[in-house]
């Protein structure tokens, strides 16, 4: 586990998950939104986007929590070794993005830039939803099927496989350092 893709619809605990696994496994985690985003919620040029992504994918290791951009998922899911696909019930992705909204007036969210727009952040991320789910999930679910038999794929489809996984990753990368 060198290359990891963390991926998924808004929502869904990618965020949380790739800072805590980062923490586990000890590589450096590089948040698809911080990148793309400056403090403010200013979005940088596709082309500062692109040359910081593919600087990330030439390096031996990673965690990328995120999508990006169409144009850069696919290469990224091609280049990690391992793929976690968050996939929880869209119901939940729902209610965890109007938790995050409510909790962001208390404490910044996960992931997101400094200063990010509350408001126009969390209404992309509503309409946002139902695009992942409508266009994007079944070619997620299309794709981690097939990369089964060349990589490592986690696919998360409740809150308790998530905290199994991150228990599973715990566990294996302490009795490799024993």
């Amino acid at each position: 586990m060198k290359k990891v893709a963390v991926f998924g619809n808004a929502g869904g605990g990618k965020s949380t998950l790739s800072k805590q696994l980062s923490a586990i496994i000890n590589l450096p985690l590089y948040v698809l939104d911080k990148i793309k985003y400056r403090s403010g919620g200013t979005e940088v040029s596709d082309s500062e986007y692109k040359l910081t992504h593919d600087k990330i994918l030439g390096s031996n290791e990673w965690v990328i929590d995120g999508f990006g951009s169409i144009e850069t998922l696919w290469p990224r899911l091609n280049e990690a070794d391992t793929l976690i696909y968050i996939d929880l019930p869209l119901p939940l992705h729902f209610w965890w993005v109007t938790k995050r909204f409510l909790t962001s007036f208390f404490v910044s969210p996960d992931g997101w830039p400094e200063r990010s727009p509350l408001l126009k952040s969390s209404m992309n991320s509503y309409r946002n939803l139902w695009l992942c789910h409508k266009y994007l999930t079944p070619k997620y679910r299309d794709y981690i099927e097939q990369a089964q038999n060349s990589k490592c794929v986690y696919h998360l489809k409740s809150t308790e496989q998530i905290a199994e996984f991150l228990k599973l990753i715990e566990t294996e990368t302490s009795s490799e350092n024993t």
